[in-house]
């Protein structure tokens, strides 16, 4: 073999293995995304379950508890996502740990809808419960969302940490409204001393906004998606800044839900343009 047919099969050789390299790389930055993504809509989805129950607590519909029963499966199929990762960004005891208390949840909402249909009524404080349940299991999320961030080898843009906060923001925000809206006795929602109020939580709403909308290239699709964004935002704006019984509050609860559904838009086409 001459020196020529060497040289070529080294190189070759050292191509596929590079190709191999960027294969496995490509892989592990694929599933460090979709980690984050499920931890993501784990959030999401039992913001907008808490939501659907208050509704429900005080109508008591089968449209409303299979809105719950939806919510809580994606939340479920989510943490199945995490639990079964290939990742290695947190560790079986993290996991664990957010799955027990997930349970705590559904066992909570479990108890919850079987009151309010047996009874006609939810018990206040077991509601509460539950509600306090949510946040403190959303913390941890959070935590283990940003822990796993930190530690994952790809550059995530910025663009899509605002509308992913944005979202969370928004979901909870749903939460709280629906929890004024629906209690029998004027509940807000409940949760840590510290939890921020709603009209707060518009503020830094705005915030994420303007963070999404700022810098990078901008199809033509995502600047249809933000402009409509934006527009949703602006209409109930003021019914979160200013909380007023006489609001129309499922018109509220639609266009958050729409507002929702263009930020996991915006979500996906920031990260097909990555």
């Amino acid at each position: 073999m001459t020196n020529a047919h060497v040289r070529v099969r080294s190189l070759a050789t050292a191509l596929i293995l590079l190709l191999i390299t960027s294969f496995a790389t490509r892989a592990q930055e694929s599933d460090n995304g979709d980690f984050l993504s499920d931890l993501h809509e784990f959030r999401v989805s039992n913001y907008i379950s808490l939501d659907a129950y208050y509704r429900f607590s005080a109508v008591g519909d089968t449209e409303t508890l299979n809105e719950i029963v939806a919510s809580i499966n994606k939340a479920n199929d989510a943490m199945n996502s995490v639990a079964d990762s290939n990742s290695g960004i947190l560790s079986a005891d993290q996991i664990e740990g957010l799955n027990k208390e997930f349970d705590t949840f559904k066992n909570l909402m479990r108890s919850n809808i079987n009151i309010v249909r047996e009874s006609g009524y939810p018990d206040l404080r077991l509601v509460s419960d539950m509600a306090n349940q949510a946040v403190a299991m959303n913390q941890s999320a959070t935590e283990l969302y940003e822990l796993s961030k930190d530690s994952a080898e790809t550059e995530i843009d910025p663009r899509v940490e605002a509308a992913r906060s944005a979202a969370v923001t928004i979901a909870q925000m749903m939460a709280k409204y629906s929890a004024r809206t629906n209690s029998q006795v004027a509940q807000t929602f409940q949760g840590a001393s510290n939890d921020v109020s709603l009209d707060e939580q518009a503020r830094q709403f705005d915030s994420l906004l303007a963070e999404i909308q700022k810098g990078g290239e901008t199809s033509a699709e995502l600047k249809s998606t933000l402009q409509s964004l934006s527009s949703k935002w602006q209409f109930i704006r003021s019914s979160y800044i200013n909380y007023n019984d006489n609001n129309v509050a499922f018109v509220i609860d639609r266009y958050s839900k729409r507002i929702l559904q263009s930020l996991e838009t915006t979500i996906g086409l920031l990260r097909g343009n990555a």
